[in-house]
């Protein structure tokens, strides 16, 4: 590999060829860069670049290394930073007008985490509009006439498009596993509350999780843990010792995996070709998975999901709505006024249903390892005017359960179909170990694997 290819590289190995002296900060960055100059005005992922400042910055990160001195875990390697969270060096416009040419002047709590962990800030990657479902400028790497999901749009993009090996996302919704899914790279939504939300845009503090892309599980770990931890700034988080999700995704399960595969309540919105799909996979897996029905509980989590987040919206937008009204696009401005409207009985019944239904998904973690499901309908829809559908991640973001969704699927048209695996709460390095085994043990069959020939191409989402 040379210099100019090191932006194919992921950030594990990386990570070891830069404590080897094989490779310095500076190569890789300057590698990404190349990279992003190439083929940034075809895909949009980037909404703010600075390329002498990451430079500069990934200098620093050589000195360090060189010095002796103790280095963080991610030091010298680039990230992408969804811009919904504040960076005192780089606007922070939350994809919005409204917010257009903002300055923060401080950090985040997951960005002053990246600087800790040496990590080189490339830019801030794009979002949705209030990281809501107005469509930013990104497009699919995968196909360009596609949309890349959203709201974590940019970063997904970026990683998917090589254009840097770990980046930032958020997810309320459906914001990271379906993207993820979408552009054919590993999204990581951890347990609510593990990674604080300081100083970043809060929709629903309920539901707001902080998540990481990569090329691969054991990225994805690598990045997760740097950002992990307590911080007395998000009420949420607490002092519990974090788990080590590297480590997770290094070992082997004392046994071969056990999965539930789970239709959910809307398995009808599945496309015909996601559904061939899983059916395959399931298949492969043999007596390693069973099918499990939700308790009838989960046909109102939708529902309830809805109701907290049009609720929370309201009072966490309304300022900006009052001041920028006419500058929000319909969508955003009807869910916020309708926020303003849901009685308190039904948002609390809402909130209370939320911790029912992941108190109740207990029992099933004992005999199970993970849930199995669809991080997506399906492919990537065609066009940009909407990000696609969320609809098989709302119950995992309502419960606060942790999700990971693995490139290993194809649809009929040839887009990729994530596989999501869902674990139990708080349990987030057994999914990693979970998702290494699975991917592990998908990989030859998917060498081979093609799309059934009977499964219906979707024309539209």
């Amino acid at each position: 590999m040379t210099a100019n290819d090191s932006c194919f590289l992921g950030a594990v190995e990386a990570r070891r060829l830069m404590a080897e002296s094989k490779l310095s900060s500076e190569t890789l960055v300057s590698s990404c860069l190349a990279r992003i100059a190439e083929y940034e005005p075809a895909i949009g992922a980037w909404t703010h670049l600075d390329s002498a400042h990451a430079l500069d910055s990934a200098r620093e990160a050589d000195r360090r290394r060189k010095s002796g001195r103790t280095v963080g875990p991610l030091n010298g390697i680039p990230v992408g930073l969804k811009d919904i969270f504040d960076t005192h060096d780089m606007p922070t416009e939350m994809g919005s007008p409204i917010h257009a040419g903002r300055q923060p002047s401080c950090d985040s709590a997951v960005a002053e985490r990246l600087r800790a962990a040496g990590a080189v800030i490339l830019g801030k990657t794009v979002t949705t509009e209030f990281a809501y479902y107005g469509p930013g400028k990104t497009r699919n790497p995968n196909d360009p006439t596609r949309t890349p999901g959203g709201s974590s749009s940019g970063s997904a993009a970026a990683v998917a498009s090589f254009m840097v090996p770990l980046a930032i996302g958020s997810q309320t919704n459906g914001s990271m596993i379906r993207p993820a899914s979408f552009c054919n790279v590993v999204g990581f939504k951890p347990s609510h509350g593990l990674i604080s939300r300081a100083h970043a845009l809060q929709l629903s503090r309920s539901l707001d999780h902080v998540g990481v892309f990569g090329r691969n599980v054991y990225d994805a770990a690598l990045l997760a843990d740097a950002l992990i931890g307590h911080d007395p700034r998000d009420p949420d988080t607490e002092r519990l010792a974090p788990p080590d999700l590297l480590r997770g995704a290094e070992s082997d399960p004392p046994y071969p995996p056990r999965f539930a595969f789970v239709r959910s309540p809307v398995w009808h919105e599945a496309a015909d070709d996601t559904r061939a799909a899983f059916e395959e996979l399931v298949a492969h897996l043999g007596d390693r998975v069973a099918d499990v029905e939700l308790p009838a509980i989960f046909k109102d989590a939708h529902a309830a999901q809805q109701t907290i987040m049009a609720a929370e919206m309201a009072i966490n937008l309304g300022h900006d709505h009052g001041r920028g009204r006419d500058r929000m696009t319909d969508k955003l401005r009807d869910f916020i006024e309708h926020g303003r409207t849901i009685p308190a009985v039904d948002y609390i019944a809402a909130r209370s249903l939320s911790v029912r239904l992941r108190d109740s998904l207990d029992d099933l973690f004992h005999h199970f390892d993970a849930i199995l499901t669809p991080a997506a309908t399906g492919e990537a829809p065609i066009g940009l005017e909407s990000t696609g559908n969320p609809t098989f991640c709302t119950i995992w973001t309502l419960t606060g359960l942790p999700a990971i969704s693995l490139p290993i699927l194809q649809g009929a048209n040839g887009m990729p179909i994530g596989a999501q695996l869902v674990g139990a709460w708080r349990d987030d390095a057994r999914l990693m170990r979970t998702a290494r085994w699975l991917a592990d043990a998908t990989a030859a069959w998917l060498s081979e694997w093609t799309p059934r020939s009977d499964r219906r191409p979707e024309e539209t989402h």
